[in-house]
């Protein structure tokens, strides 16, 4: 017990007086497959890539992040304990009357296709928790926000008075035939009855 006075004296000594002491080891080891070697300019941010849109194209599938309203929040998905500590749920919403990224004609279409899922403020809402990670959710809302306005860019071909005409005929011969199933089923079924004292 009397020698660790000294002993630490000692220490102090080696350690001010060493320059390649083991003892003050530098932690500064990084490993070939880390985030900066393998991405030195990057970073972890989201962001929106530059982009020039195709003033020929209606919507080339581009969609602006920071015009968008992200949240993450606890998911009901998959992921068992995890997702009581982990946000991966996405909520992507924006106001259509006000994306200006999406051309005019293409706006008014989605209002009216999708009026009932509009909030009261006129937010489109698009909601994922099909993975146990934030970036796939992500990445399943947008590809869904691109579904939807592609959709509506669709324009759908009128019928021809020919195909209707086909159409209309193939209805008729479905309900004739129906009509003559129910005719053939309520005779069966007569035939089954017992004969009653009117038939004798």
């Amino acid at each position: 017990m009397a020698l660790m006075p000294l002993r630490r004296q000692l220490m102090r000594i080696i350690t001010t007086q060493s320059p390649f002491s083991t003892l003050q080891r530098c932690m500064a080891y990084k490993s070939s497959l880390s985030l900066e070697t393998l991405y030195p300019n990057s970073s972890l941010k989201l962001s929106t890539p530059a982009f020039t849109p195709d003033p020929k194209e209606k919507f080339s599938g581009f969609i602006p992040m920071h015009k968008l309203d992200i949240t993450y929040s606890a998911s009901s998905g998959p992921g068992g304990q995890n997702v009581n500590k982990v946000h991966t749920k996405v909520d992507l919403r924006f106001k259509v009357s006000e994306a200006d990224w999406i051309p005019a004609e293409i706006r008014e279409k989605l209002q009216q296709l999708h009026n009932n899922k509009l909030t009261k403020e006129g937010y489109l809402v698009i909601r994922s928790d099909v993975t146990r990670s934030q970036q796939l959710n992500l990445a399943d809302c947008l590809q869904k926000l691109r579904n939807i306005i592609r959709d509506a860019a669709v324009t759908k071909r009128e019928p021809s008075p020919e195909t209707e005409e086909r159409i209309r005929q193939r209805h008729l011969k479905a309900s004739r035939l129906r009509v003559a199933v129910k005719r053939e089923a309520a005779l069966r079924r007569s035939l089954k009855q017992s004969p009653t004292v009117v038939d004798l």
